[in-house]
């Protein structure tokens, strides 16, 4: 073993070896030499820099130094590929900087396959270097970027791309393509700073040190060795990025930097990388979210995001439910984005403290906020209104506890962004609309939030929400903000409509009170009265006294007010209105029949009267009276209010109350006016109430003082409403109550003689109610009087005002008198003043004439005789009952109602019998006798008059009347009265008189009504029940519905015996079997008027309306059950007159159907549920209305009902939606609607087909209105389905179920192949909302026949409009290719196309190929414009966006398309024609080639244009969409381009040109491709078609154009056989470019003139083509004659010129054998093409003079010959002439050698030559000069004297005299030098 070195042995060997490389590096003294050395010995020499022995390293160093120095010249290649290796495998850091420094160096030296090749080297292990070495990292990194600069990329999608990751190395270890993925992502972030100290957006400034290399300058300047464009290089970057090298998940972030990037060309593809890797990079992932957040917000090393990457970030951050639970985030989110942006304005000083605050702890502290870029204008408002929605995302799917940690302090940040612009008045430096909008926002974003963390709101002060009002009162920023902030409160208004703390209730309520009262006080401040109203009536209970109070106080702001005030106060002091806004939240609706719930219960009456008017008490009286006085408008509302709540409350306790409905104010009314039980029961409860309980009796005595004032104060208004009511509470009220309000009679003395008549009425009888009480002063009582008396004792001579105030007399004096005479009170001259006021009101009606006064005189015999004070015995004389009666009487006959209630109520006291017998019969009579007055309110009148004479105090009618607590007043006993008036009546109703029918079978319904309850009424209920249904008969529609109604009442007076047997008989005399009843009625009988229920069907009436009384009975059919013939006589009950009169008050069919309910008639009738359930929704409105009340009526719970009688009633429905009357149909329609609402879909699954199917034969209906109810229940089907297929597992289970039933049939004959137009329409409309919605899973197996139906559909839904435009397009002055645009553009935008896309982007492998047959059938099936574009712009988007999966049907595609591509349209024919382009892409190169072949076919077989075009776009669409493709195969392609570049067409040679321009890289291409070129073109100038010939011969001569200065004779010799080919035959429009050109291959090609034959071929066709005849063509052949002639100067052509030329030019220049030459192709005319082909001629002949091969005799003659007919062509003054003459002229003399002189024989005939070129006057100055330069040339060639140089002397001289031009002038001076 051989003994180791020492260390001086081993340092001395390294620096020996060092030497040695030295020399050989000095010894090489080529650059060649000098890269050799280093390929071998470079990388060696620098690993010795990791030598222990300095000298050994500093001796390296010194080398270096001395090759940087040599290896300066960019030839020299360095081994940088052993550098990156040396530099991967060791560790020593010098060695690397140094193996890092020549890598850098060497790098852009290396060929560029070279470099890409060093990619997957240098990738390997580059995240572990950064650890290592960071600098180090950076280069290598640096190098990595300029590699990928060389790198071709491949397709993505293919198979190289695939495999990319694998080939780079990246696929075993993911760190490095982490690693690479983030700092091309901060690449794309990083921008150059201005400074060192400006924070780079996104990045720190380590990060920007490493891509800048530590601050070189350099780096980033593509200017400088080295260095890189920086835009450049993040195209780059994020090109790579998109590729196979990267996951999603590596390249998202990345994605989505670039996504946000200014550069279009950067962020387009950026924003196709994040779309797709969206799809597997998930949004709930918490290290994405992370990520997110951390470049949004920054760190402390760098500063957050650029704006634009903000608001990105905003979005995804918006759609991921795992960003809310990023608290601290959140927030910082919303105090950098909002507050730190905001500019500070005018705020209050409280606001100011508390935003200063705010921000110091939030924003100002924060250094990155102050290092970022404040964003300014749209773009800070595009930031501001991402964080509000983002900020909203995160409230509404944050779980709760998130929400609580970061809504406070959110909403603290948005109110502080707000108070920064000024608040609550926002300074006008922020008041731009921008800025407006996100205020505007904030306000909406405050109450969104609020309303997800109510403890925010639920604070004791109330704090945010005081700050919400206050906002919307004094914010100044416009409706806008406004409209905002009411959303805020609107947003938290939930939050409050809860069972709250009491403090915060009360709290709450004085809000909204200050709210409501105080904005009289706040001139500028915006009215919140509307919101705060809301509040209370959403917020607080209905038995809060002191909401209601706030409801009041809001009314009684009057008319000013605004509507939506008023309507919500009058809301919130109506039940059902309250309980309508604040339903039960049970699932199952609203119970409106329930009032157990605390909330609903009404408040209390004695603290509603304290809240409302104050309690009256001693000390309180002032107070109660102010605050009274206060209520201007709202006293009868408030007073309404309280008299309701005390009803409600006496009922309530009673078990009595009634249904709390929309006519609940209505119902309170008829029971306390017409119902006996309800009105003493009331009574009785108040008066328990009252008795020792102080307080209630004083809220009692408070609200009658309050209906007082009320009435007697105001004078606006409805002012008579309190009036009204303090009658009612009068009559029911405790005597204690009304006595303390009784002193106050006096009061109503004023309105008592006032104008009002209503009024006057009404003051009257309250002053009769509280006068004649107990606790009013008798003394009073009698001076009242007795001024009553003094005014209705002088009512003769009363005039004017004076009327009223007897009217007024009359009327108080007889409601005090009858009603003290009841209370059985003694007052002085009581009898006395009676009598006198009965006489004086009897003369009255006998002798007066004042309507008024005989009113009020109607009115006391009325009142007098309801109160016994009046009455036969008791009629002072000289009258008497009789005349009593006839003077009544003739009142009733005028038609006077007051008069026939007095006729009743006078009866009541008249006996029965005995010498008043005939009085009364008399009165009967007289009644009787007033059927003829067809007034319906007069027949009402009179029929409860009869019940008042036959009963007495009995009538129901009365009950209202007696307003006096105690027994009924006395009236004469009744035995037989009743039974001989229904006797009577009923007689009279078998009249057939029509005034006397119609006038008993009211009365008769009013006899039933009002007495039915006694004996003898029922009795006699069956007569009436014939009766009744004999009217029904009648003609006139009220008779019918009196009829009707009476058989209802009837009906529910009877006992359940009396009910059956009365079913039974009206069934009998309805079926036609026997019935103990008299009459009969048929089906035809009229029930209704003409036009009273119209249906628009004229089959069966001329007005097409309802009228039989068939059409009401057929839901008793359809049910079998005639009990409902009663229920559905209400149906004629829709009068006003039923609604109009109190006393009819409780007619309605609750009660009926209620009681039937309860005998269980919908258990043994379940048929009538879908029969009712249809007649709700039937088309006329009073049918809908009646049967909606039924439906109530019967179904108390109508959710539950619907919910256990679903298949009950759905297969009812089923049946009747395809009935024979149209009503039924589309009543049918509407209620399947309804009923499917809200019902799961399993439910309703198994009828969904039939309910599809029936749905759209309705559609098709016959009438109109029933398909507009067929297709709102398709709207409805439609939203059902939708909402179905929405996304999610739930939803997709569902989905697979509904979508292989539904689909088959929205496609087949029942949806878009039907007949009818609209449910085609809507069919299709469904079918989209399907694929919109659909989940893609659940729809791709449908997804290929979809596709192709679509594309079918967008052809056949084209309006046929369009097609009859397109083919008389002339006649609207469009052409077709106009209207083909417009279509187009149309279905780019179309829904169907956007269908398609989604179709199209749910495939997967194994459905593309069920596309393949779908997309087949639609190519070979489809006729229309439409539908072929949308095929082709399917092909377009499968080859561009699904490639992967479209490749292995690419080829069959393109084979299609061949044999589509040549339709008769052209834009349908550019489609295909671009659809092949596209999917060019994708074919294999066999196909590729065989579609070129195709082109090339379609080209030159062509037999017409358009074979050529298509074939011209389909290249071009090829080489536009597929450049890579079309590049490999360009030497295939690209020689039929250059031919097919020189059509004669514009439109195909400008496409073709396009293609070759596109694809090649300059003019001299043409040489690459040279032999296919002419092999092709000669292959075709034998072609049949003369278009195909020609473009073969002008390709030929693009060649020689495009060869450039100098031909090679090899190509010179493969072109002149096929130019020589394509000059052949006769002349042809263009040949003469071939011409030009074959004269250019002579200039170009040396080699063809030097060669015999040639020359004399060229020679032979110069001279064939000169002598052709075609006008146009031969002035350029002899142009070109000319220019040949001179490339043969060794030869003399004169004489075969001359034989040429010689006929044209006398042919032109005689007038003899002028030719006639049309118009040229340019619009030339003739007289033009002469000139231009005699200059041709003679520029020809003179060039053809050759002095060299000429004798001087020769040359002589031709000179001679050729002046001769220059001089001739002068005639002509042709400038065109005049300049080839001269042209021609200078090469002319040229050809005499320099110093040699012109012989003299040749002067005589060059004399007249420079005479006529002197002779030039009037010529252009260019011609003049260069006749000049002409002359000057043969001076310069004379000898010194002659004839010739005298003629040129005195010509100049002449010619110096008139020339003004200066450069002419200069020119003759050298000419007179040259002569002299």
């Amino acid at each position: 073993m051989p003994a180791p070195e020492s260390t001086a042995a081993v340092e001395a060997r390294e620096l020996s070896l060092i030497s040695k490389v030295e020399l050989r590096f000095a010894l090489a003294d080529t650059d060649s030499k000098l890269q050799s050395i280093l390929q071998t010995y470079l990388a060696p020499l620098l690993l010795k820099l990791a030598s222990d022995h300095v000298s050994v390293r500093n001796k390296v160093i010194a080398v270096c130094q001395h090759l940087n120095a040599r290896i300066k010249p960019p030839s020299i290649l360095l081994p940088v590929a052993a550098l990156l290796k040396q530099y991967k495998e060791q560790q020593n850091a010098l060695v690397r900087h140094f193996d890092l420094l020549y890598i850098r160096q060497g790098l852009d030296r290396m060929p560029s396959q070279e470099r890409g090749d060093l990619l997957p080297t240098v990738l390997a292990g580059l995240a572990a270097n950064l650890k290592e070495s960071a600098p180090h990292t950076a280069i290598l990194f640096n190098v990595v970027l300029r590699i990928l600069h060389c790198i071709k990329l491949p397709p993505r999608g293919s198979n190289e791309d695939v495999d990319l990751r694998a080939k780079l190395g990246l696929n075993g270890e993911t760190k490095d393509a982490v690693f690479l993925a983030e700092w091309l992502g901060k690449l794309i972030l990083y921008s150059p700073s201005r400074s060192r100290e400006e924070l780079p957006p996104g990045i720190s400034i380590e990060d920007s040190k490493f891509l800048n290399l530590d601050g070189k300058e350099d780096v980033w300047k593509p200017a400088t060795y080295g260095g890189l464009s920086l835009t450049s290089t993040k195209m780059t970057a994020v090109s790579f990025l998109a590729s196979g090298a990267f996951v999603d998940s590596e390249r998202y972030l990345p994605a989505l930097f670039a996504s946000s990037v200014a550069n279009s060309s950067i962020s387009i593809v950026g924003d196709d990388i994040l779309r797709r890797a969206s799809i597997s990079v998930s949004l709930e992932d918490h290290d994405i979210i992370q990520k997110l957040l951390d470049c949004y917000l920054g760190s402390d090393d760098y500063a957050g995001a650029s704006v634009p990457l903000q608001i990105r970030i905003l979005a995804l951050l918006a759609r991921s439910k795992e960003a809310s639970s990023f608290a601290p985030q959140i927030v910082q989110i919303g105090s950098r984005g909002l507050i730190a942006t905001a500019s500070p304005g005018t705020a209050s000083t409280q606001a100011n403290h508390e935003s200063d605050t705010f921000m110091s702890a939030n924003a100002d502290q924060d250094p990155r906020v102050a290092r970022r870029a404040l964003p300014l204008g749209l773009e800070a408002i595009k930031l501001h209104a991402a964080i509000f929605a983002f900020l909203t995302w995160v409230a509404r799917v944050g779980s709760k506890d998130d929400v609580a940690r970061f809504v406070p302090q959110l909403i603290q940040t948005l109110r502080v962004f707000i108070e920064r612009q000024g608040w609550p008045l926002c300074s006008e430096s922020h008041q731009s609309p921008g800025e407006i909008k996100s205020r505007s926002y904030s306000y909406e974003s405050i109450g969104f939030l609020a309303r997800v963390c109510p403890p925010v709101l639920l604070q004791a002060d109330l704090k945010l929400l005081r700050w919400l009002f206050q906002s919307l009162s004094e914010d100044n920023c416009g409706p806008e903000v406004s409209s905002s902030i009411e959303k805020a409160l609107s947003s938290v208004l939930d939050v409050f409509a809860t069972t709250l703390d009491a403090g915060i209730e009360a709290n709450l309520t004085d809000l909204l009170t200050n709210n409501i009262s105080s904005q009289e006080s706040r001139s500028n401040s915006r009215n919140t009265r509307y919101v705060a109203l809301r509040f209370a009536n959403r917020c607080l209970p209905f038995h809060n006294a002191k909401a209601r109070w706030l409801n009041i106080l809001a009314l009684d702001a009057g008319p000013s007010e605004r509507k939506e005030v008023l309507e919500e106060a009058s809301k919130g002091l109506d039940p059902y209105w309250y309980r309508n806004l604040n339903p039960v939240k049970d699932g199952f609706g609203l119970d409106l029949e329930s009032i157990s719930d605390a909330q609903y219960a009404f408040p209390d009456f004695e603290n509603l009267v304290e809240h409302v008017f104050g309690m009256q008490g001693p000390e309180e009286e002032s107070s109660a009276e102010t605050r009274r006085s206060h209520l201007t408008n709202a006293c009868g509302p408030a007073v309404a209010f309280c008299r309701n709540v005390l009803l409600q409350q006496a009922l309530a306790a009673r078990q009595l109350e009634p249904t709390i409905d929309v006519n609940w104010n209505r119902q309170l009314d008829a029971l306390l006016l017409n119902d006996p039980i309800a009105r003493e029961q009331i009574i009785l409860y108040i008066s328990e109430t009252s008795d020792g309980n102080k307080s209630f009796e004083s809220a009692m005595s408070q609200v009658l003082a309050a209906s007082l004032d009320g009435f007697v104060n105001n004078e606006i208004g409805e002012s008579d409403q309190p009036g009204r009511y303090l009658l009612d509470l009068c009559s029911i009220s405790p005597g204690s109550s009304v006595d303390n309000l009784s002193p106050r009679a006096a009061e109503l003395m004023g309105l008592i003689f006032g104008i009002a008549l209503s009024r006057r009425n009404i003051a009257a009888h309250l002053f009769g109610l509280l006068a004649s009480r107990q606790s009013f002063s008798r003394n009073e009582l009698s001076r009242h009087l007795n001024v009553f008396k003094g005014h209705f004792e002088a009512w003769e001579v009363a005039v004017g005002s004076n009327v009223h105030v007897v009217y007024g007399s009359i009327l108080a004096a007889t409601f005090t008198l009858s009603r003290i005479r009841h209370r059985e009170r003694t007052v002085h001259d009581l009898n006395k003043i009676e009598v006198l006021l009965i006489s004086r009101s009897l003369d009255i009606l006998k002798t007066c004439r004042d309507k008024e006064l005989i009113k009020a005189a109607t009115q006391c015999v009325s009142q007098l005789s309801l109160f016994a004070v009046l009455s036969p015995a008791m009629t002072p004389r000289p009258h008497d009952a009789s005349s009593v009666v006839a003077a009544l009487n003739e009142k009733a006959k005028s038609g006077d109602e007051g008069a026939v209630n007095a006729l009743g109520h006078f009866a009541m006291q008249i006996e029965e019998g005995g010498e008043e017998q005939s009085v009364l019969k008399s009165i009967l009579d007289a009644l009787d006798s007033l059927h003829q007055i067809r007034q319906p309110d007069l027949q009402f009148a009179i029929g409860s008059a009869l019940s008042c004479a036959s009963t007495g105090w009995q009538s129901r009618s009365l009950v209202g009347v007696l307003d006096v607590p105690g027994t009924v007043p006395r009236t004469a006993p009744r035995s037989h009265t009743l039974q001989d008036t229904v006797t009577k009546v009923l007689q009279d109703c078998k009249s057939t008189k029509p005034a006397l029918r119609q006038g008993s079978v009211i009365w008769l319904l009013c006899l039933v009504q009002y007495c039915g309850h006694l004996e003898e009424m029922q009795s006699h209920l069956r007569s009436c029940q014939a009766a009744f249904k004999s009217f029904l008969a009648d003609r006139d529609s009220l008779t019918q519905e009196s009829g009707a109604r009476g058989l209802t009442l009837v009906y529910e007076k009877g006992d359940r015996e009396l009910k059956d047997d009365l079913i039974r008989d009206l069934v009998g005399s309805f079926t036609g079997t026997s019935g103990s009843l008299a009459g009969n009625v048929s089906g035809e009988t009229e029930l209704f008027g003409l036009g009273e229920l119209p249906t628009g069907d004229r089959s069966t009436t001329a007005d097409g309306s309802v009228t039989t009384y068939k059409d009401i009975m057929n839901l008793a059919a359809e049910v079998g059950d005639p009990s409902l013939v009663y229920r559905f006589m209400s149906l004629a009950a829709n009068n006003a007159i039923w609604s109009s009169r109190a006393a009819f008050g409780k007619f309605g069919l609750s009660s009926i159907l209620s009681d039937s309910t309860a005998g269980g008639y919908l258990g043994r009738n379940p048929k009538l549920y879908p029969a009712l359930y249809r007649y709700r929704f039937d088309p006329n409105p009073n049918v809908r209305d009646s049967m909606n009340t039924i439906w109530s009526a019967l179904v108390k719970d109508a959710s539950q009902t619907t919910e256990t009688q679903f298949d009950n009633i759905m297969d009812g429905l089923l049946k009747s939606i395809l009935g024979k009357e149209w009503r039924v149909r589309q009543a049918t329609c509407a209620a399947i609607a309804d009923l499917l609402q809200g019902k799961p879909l399993e439910k309703y699954e198994k009828y969904l087909m039939r309910i599809w199917t029936l749905t759209f034969k309705v559609c098709d209906d016959i009438k109109e209105s029933v398909r507009t109810a067929a297709m709102a229940l398709a709207r409805v089907l439609t939203s059902i389905l939708v909402r179905s297929l929405e996304a999610g597992d739930v939803s997709a289970s569902r989905a697979s179920k509904i979508l292989p039933q539904i689909l088959p049939f929205l496609l087949g004959p029942a949806g878009l192949d039907s007949s009818a137009q609209e449910v085609q329409e809507f069919a299709l409309q469904t079918l989209l909302e399907v694929i919109k919605t659909s989940n893609k899973k659940v729809l791709r197996p449908f997804a290929p026949d979809l596709v192709g139906r679509l594309l079918g559909l967008l052809s056949s839904l084209e309006p046929q409009a369009v097609n009859y435009v397109h083919m008389n397009a002339d006649k609207y002055g469009l052409t077709a290719q106009q209207i083909d645009d417009v279509r187009l553009n149309s279905i780019r935008g179309s829904p169907l196309m956007e269908a398609i896309e989604r179709c199209l982007d749910m495939l997967d492998e194994t459905s593309v190929a069920s596309l393949q047959v779908s997309l087949e059938n639609a190519l070979k099936t489809s006729v229309g414009l439409p539908s072929k574009v949308g095929i082709s712009r399917a092909l377009v988007s499968l080859s561009t966006r699904h490639s992967f999966l479209f490749k292995g049907q690419a080829d069959h595609f393109v084979r299609i398309l061949r044999s589509q591509v040549l339709d008769r349209n052209d834009t349908i024919s550019t489609s295909y024609a671009t659809a092949c382009g596209y999917l060019a892409r994708l074919s294999s190169d066999v196909e590729l080639l065989s579609l070129f072949d195709f082109s090339k076919k379609l080209y030159f077989d062509a037999p017409d244009d358009r074979h050529r075009v298509v074939s011209a776009e389909i290249i071009q669409a090829v080489a536009k969409h597929a450049t890579d493709r079309f590049g490999a195969l360009a030497d295939t392609i690209l020689p039929f381009v250059f031919i097919a570049k020189h059509d004669s067409n514009e439109r195909i040679k400008n496409t073709f040109q396009d293609t070759w321009t596109d694809n090649v890289g300059g003019s001299r291409a043409v040489l690459l491709y040279l032999p296919e070129i002419i092999s092709m073109a000669d292959a075709h100038l034998e072609s049949p078609n003369w278009s195909i010939k020609h473009t073969a011969a002008f390709a030929i001569a693009g060649v020689i154009d495009s060869s450039g200065k100098e031909i090679p004779s090899a190509n010179a010799n493969l072109i002149f056989p096929a130019l020589d080919k394509a000059l052949n035959g006769k002349s042809w429009a263009g040949k003469e470019t071939v011409l030009t050109a074959c004269i250019r291959l002579a200039k170009c090609a040396p080699s063809i003139l030097a060669d015999e034959d040639k020359a004399n071929k060229m020679q032979a066709i110069v001279m064939r083509e000169s002598k052709r005849q075609n006008t146009a063509y031969r002035k350029h052949a002899l142009s070109s004659l000319g220019e040949f002639v001179e490339l043969r100067p060794s030869s003399d052509y004169y004489d075969m010129v001359y034989d040429i030329i010689e006929p044209v030019v006398t042919a032109i220049l005689d007038d003899s054998s002028k030719m006639d030459v049309e118009m040229g192709s340019m619009g030339l005319s003739s007289a033009t093409i002469e000139d231009e082909t005699l200059a041709s001629a003679l520029g020809a002949l003179i060039r053809s003079i050759n002095p060299a091969s000429r004798l001087v005799d020769g040359l002589v003659v031709s000179l001679s010959t050729a002046c001769r007919l220059m001089v001739k062509s002068k005639t002509r003054n042709s400038k065109a002439v005049q300049y080839a003459i001269v042209e021609a002229e200078k090469p002319l003399f040229q050809k005499f050698s320099v110093g040699e002189t012109v012989p003299e024989l040749l002067e005589s005939p060059l004399i007249d030559h420079v005479a006529m070129l002197f002779d030039s006057e009037g010529q252009p100055e260019q011609l003049r000069l260069k006749a000049s330069e002409v002359i000057l040339m043969i001076t310069s060639r004379l000898r010194n004297d002659g004839p010739l140089r005298d003629s040129i002397k005195t010509g100049s001289m002449l010619a110096m005299e008139r020339e003004r031009s200066l450069p002419v002038k200069q020119s003759l001076n050298k000419i007179l030098k040259a002569v002299q």
